[in-house]
């Protein structure tokens, strides 16, 4: 998530492409210039609000996927919105010490856009996103991107039939937005008593600063999921006591990674089918594991004794071992895979407190076990708002209700892609469209899938927006939790980040990728509510208008 790289451009650019957008006063699409309600500012000086065909908030690997995807559709009147300085999406965002996928690198990476020359089975964050700025390159997004341009609101306009954004430079109407803003964008911090008071060094692991030298310092690691996993052993040789907070252990499996040798990476070069073969290969063994999370967890217990031998060789203490050693299901909650945690956590300088962080008293940490620990700095691992995701307290369907009150009692979408009342929004990785053993990208590409074709059937049936029935969305959704009883999510007897307040898991999807990508290859209007244009009266569905 670091570097970028300069690649020749190859393919269509959209610099060259007239119905490319190009930012506020570059018009395109629906003129906003003629549209009256599309003026901002006041007097003969006001400016007219651009407006694109599809805004795409995001540029991490869903936003730039559809991206790239419009272009291939044809879709050139689009603009992607970002908030940060350059693309990357998480892997931008998560710079911290060790931050590397857990994912294979070959099957880590878009199908349209294979990298044979990942250096390492499984690739640190500075190689994925200079992948990210290659795509961006490559297929020539970057007349797209804006950024420094956060969304501040997204408003359904019913009488336009279209969103009005508003964001940090500027407003944009549009036919559709795809929100690409991800489940792990805004970082989560625990509200403690004192810590606004704290005197030293505090800071997330997805917002590290890589200004403050931890050498020889107190570090207080509150959290023990994936990127602590990653975190404290890069930290702990530096440091000069650790201490780690753990509320709940994780089962850790050992991470089979390796340097990728020349010869494969030439092979994969000079023959892409051994690089598809490759891809092809890891998507079956991960295909093959489903069946244990979501339908016979137990047949897990043979990876859990694996797990139990990893914790054995890496730590002798029997009485760390014993705080170590979780007391639910492996799959349960995210499976870690690490070389080098147990060692680092069974090292001399490192002390485990098996118990979370209840408050401070100026430097001076207090675990909810009772015990104080003086410290320098503290690391917060502690995951993201995921079954809340701020993006929904910024966007309001048809009725003015914002996606956050929509979503009150969790959140909800047809195949995960589509809320009813808020016509013409996609989402990439909404809700219950995460996996627990296989590659994310593989869903994205499926929800892409489903947003252009719903894109392209709109067109060709004259209408000018969609929304999910309220059956067809609750009939999924049941469907979706009846299945979700089955899983080791459910049934493995733990409290996970993917369960919302009320222990509903909106997260997961509970079923293979191939299964997923079989639910959204194509849009069925039997599901959905058109929404024809309209001049100045309200919109009408097809329904009403052939009434």
């Amino acid at each position: 998530m670091a570097s970028s790289s300069k690649r020749p451009r190859s393919g269509a650019s959209a610099a060259t492409d007239p119905g490319a957008a190009t930012g506020p006063g570059a018009a395109t699409g629906r003129g906003a210039a003629a549209d009256p309600g599309a003026a901002t500012g006041t007097g003969a000086a006001a400016e007219a609000v651009p407006h694109v065909r599809v805004a795409v908030i995001g540029s991490g690997f869903g936003g730039l996927g559809a991206a790239v995807r419009l272009r291939r559709a044809g879709i050139t009147d689009f603009v992607v919105l970002e908030r940060a300085d350059s693309v990357g999406g998480t892997w931008r965002d998560n710079s911290y010490p060790g931050c590397a996928c857990d994912v294979p690198s070959h099957l880590y990476s878009f199908s349209f856009a294979p990298n044979p020359y990942w250096p390492r089975s499984f690739s640190g964050q500075p190689d994925i996103r200079a992948y990210l700025e290659k795509v961006a390159t490559v297929f020539g997004l970057r007349p797209h991107l804006r950024f420094n341009t956060e969304v501040l609101e997204a408003r359904w306009e019913s009488e336009q039939t279209r969103w009005r954004i508003t964001t940090s430079a500027g407003q944009w109407t549009a036919d559709a937005v795809v929100s690409a803003a991800g489940p792990l964008a805004d970082p989560q911090i625990p509200d403690l008593p004192g810590l606004s008071t704290f005197p030293g060094k505090v800071f997330h692991s997805s917002r590290w600063d890589h200004d403050y030298d931890l050498t020889g310092k107190r570090v207080a690691v509150v959290g023990t999921g994936a990127s602590a996993a990653q975190i404290i052993p890069s930290i702990q040789p530096k440091a000069g006591k650790l201490t780690v907070f753990q509320r709940t252990p994780a089962w850790v499996l050992p991470r089979r990674d390796r340097e990728i040798t020349q010869l494969e990476k030439w092979l994969h070069g000079r023959l892409p089918v051994t690089a598809k073969i490759r891809r092809g290969t890891l998507f079956a063994l991960r295909e093959i594991q489903v069946d244990a999370f979501v339908r016979r967890p137990g047949l897990l217990r043979l990876v859990q004794r694996l797990a139990e031998r990893h914790i054995a060789q890496g730590i002798a203490d029997p009485a760390l071992r014993a705080k170590l050693t979780p007391d639910y299901r492996i799959g349960c909650k995210r499976i870690l895979l690490s070389n080098t945690y147990y060692p680092a956590l069974a090292a001399a300088n490192t002390e485990v407190v098996s118990s979370g962080l209840r408050e401070l008293h100026g430097s001076t940490l207090v675990a909810a076990d009772g015990s104080e620990h003086e410290v320098d700095a503290i690391v917060f691992g502690t995951g993201f708002h995921v079954t809340d995701m701020p993006i929904g307290a910024r966007v309001f369907g048809v009725n003015g209700t914002s996606l956050a009150e929509e979503w009150k009692d969790g959140m909800e979408a047809l195949r995960g892609s589509t809320v009813h009342g808020f016509p013409n929004l996609f989402f990439v990785i909404g809700p219950n469209t995460g996996l627990g053993n296989s590659s994310m990208i593989l869903m994205i590409e499926s929800q892409l899938n489903y947003m252009i074709d719903a894109l392209t059937t709109l067109h060709s049936v004259g209408a000018a927006a969609m929304q999910p029935t309220v059956r067809a969305q609750r009939q999924w959704n049941l469907e979706l939790q009846h299945r979700m009883d089955r899983t080791v999510w459910t049934t493995g007897g733990c409290r996970s980040w993917y369960l919302d307040p009320s222990g509903r898991n909106t997260v997961l999807w509970p079923g293979s990728t191939t299964s997923f990508r079989r639910a959204t290859r194509k849009v069925d209007l039997g599901e959905y509510e058109l929404i024809m244009a309209t001049a100045p009266a309200a919109a009408r569905t097809v329904q009403e208008a052939n009434a």
